[in-house]
């Protein structure tokens, strides 16, 4: 059975934090390499959260996508986290 989604419990301020976090993690991620598809992910979540960003929470869009990008954001940075402390441990 699937669980309901946290992002029903995602503030604003959560949603800055998952923006900034999801947009430092893709730039880290071309800086060092990291594999294709990972920053694809990574660019893929940053950009619909900052595109998200500037409607208002209440919108459509807002409501329809949001939810959804924020847990693709959660994912990816988690991709993110696990393949930079495996690189960290190989270099």
């Amino acid at each position: 059975m699937a669980s309901a989604p946290e992002t029903s419990r995602t503030t604003p301020l959560d949603l800055s934090h998952i923006r900034r976090d999801a947009r430092t993690a893709l730039e880290l991620a071309i800086v060092q390499l990291a594999p294709s598809d990972l920053i694809d992910r990574l660019a893929l979540a940053t950009g619909l959260l900052e595109a998200l960003a500037e409607l208002p929470a209440d919108s459509p869009p807002a409501i329809a996508l949001g939810p959804a990008t924020v847990d693709r954001a959660r994912v990816a940075l988690a991709m993110w986290r696990d393949w930079s402390n495996a690189h960290r441990k190989l270099a």
